[in-house]
């Protein structure tokens, strides 16, 4: 019903007379206006009376959330604070010069696009098959004209991808809100494989574009445990540095001229791979392991001071993903992503068990065969 009222009313409106030489403005002036959620907007409306006239102006609306309002003599201002999605709809601004009226209809459109992006796999193999999806949470509208998913290299759309699908779902906690995944089947990504991948999503809206970013890292091979490098988001630069033409290069990671982060180094280890995060420093400083697959308890962890070292037994069959470690203090940040070397579950401790009994009594019938043999032939 309240929407039916909503389109009634700028249509009976319509059937006022109309100001003659006066002239109805709102500004932002475009007939869509995009607030995000949770944000504010303000919105203006003025009108100038020919002569001597005095201007009415006032903004309307058919239900309890219009806002907050402020009108004086030729301008009314709309304040729209902490934008729920209910806020959404149409504001109405009507004017009066005398006997005759003007009105002008805004369209408020409250959208929600948080930094919230996730990809699967986590990493992608040059030279194989597969496929990937990116997906976005807690985001309304969720059409593809105003949200787009798509994969980028080198900050270009990815060539040759072929569209498996686009699924749309009510987020659980919110069901106003959506999650919308996209997934693609990759072509070959050539030799040598780029580094990096990122699914990029997009929210366009009237007079407004807005994009988030997810790398995702290419490694090169399955064969060994070597594994790709990258710094996680955590440990980007800090805040406020800039870089300007013909400044000088970067600095050493951890040189005295620039702050200190620590570095992962791995080696072979017995059965496996040992993890070594180390800080070189001139102050005292601790680093410590902070993420793993699985969780730190399902590894064996050393610590001391600007070292920590993290133990991944191959035989144990890791899930793959990113290892790090952390910083203090400063709270830098350097993660690795790891995929373990093919391996197969090891047997369960009741089939090992049976597998020895059953050898063992395998011996003893071939002995007491062996015994008698030799009884016969004397």
């Amino acid at each position: 019903m309240e929407r039916g009222l909503a389109l009634l009313l700028p249509l009976l409106l319509g059937l006022l007379p109309r100001g003659r030489g006066a002239r109805l403005e709102v500004e932002p002036p475009e007939p869509v206006v995009a607030v995000a959620l949770g944000g504010s907007r303000q919105l203006i409306c003025r009108l100038a009376c020919p002569g001597r006239g005095t201007a009415s102006v006032q903004w309307r609306g058919l239900d309890t959330s219009l806002g907050a309002v402020q009108s004086d003599a030729g301008s009314s201002v709309l304040w729209v604070r902490n934008a729920s999605l209910s806020t959404g709809g149409t504001r109405v601004c009507v004017g009066s010069c005398g006997n005759h009226t003007l009105q002008q209809t805004v369209q408020l459109l409250v959208f929600a696009f948080p930094n919230q992006l996730t990809v699967s796999p986590a990493a992608l193999v040059a030279g194989w098959d597969q496929e990937v999806a990116c997906t976005a949470h807690n985001v309304t509208p969720s059409d593809p004209e105003a949200l787009s998913l798509s994969l980028l290299l080198d900050g270009e759309d990815l060539e040759g991808l072929q569209v498996l699908g686009r699924e749309v779902e009510t987020e659980p906690q919110d069901d106003l809100l959506f999650r919308v995944t996209e997934s693609w089947q990759l072509p070959p990504l050539g030799t040598p494989a780029p580094p990096t991948l990122h699914c990029q999503a997009t929210m366009r809206l009237p007079s407004l574009e807005l994009s988030h970013q997810r790398p995702i890292p290419v490694l090169h091979s399955l064969t060994s445990p070597a594994a790709a490098v990258m710094t996680s988001p955590e440990a980007a630069p800090e805040e406020g540095s800039t870089a300007s033409p013909g400044s000088p290069g970067p600095q050493p990671r951890n040189s005295s001229a620039g702050p200190c982060r620590p570095e992962i180094r791995q080696s072979p280890a017995p059965g496996g791979l040992e993890l070594l995060c180390e800080a070189a420093c001139d102050s005292a400083v601790a680093v410590r392991w902070t993420d793993a697959p699985g969780g730190l308890a399902a590894y064996e962890t050393r610590e001391a001071g600007a070292q920590a070292w993290l133990s991944v037994l191959w035989a144990s069959c890791n899930p793959e993903g990113w290892f790090q470690c952390r910083l203090d203090p400063g709270g830098q940040t350097a993660s690795q992503y790891l995929v373990p070397e093919i391996c197969f579950p090891p047997a369960s401790a009741a089939l090992w068990t049976g597998s020895l009994v059953l050898g063992l009594l395998l011996l003893v019938f071939l002995t007491h065969r062996l015994w008698k043999c030799c009884q016969t032939d004397r």
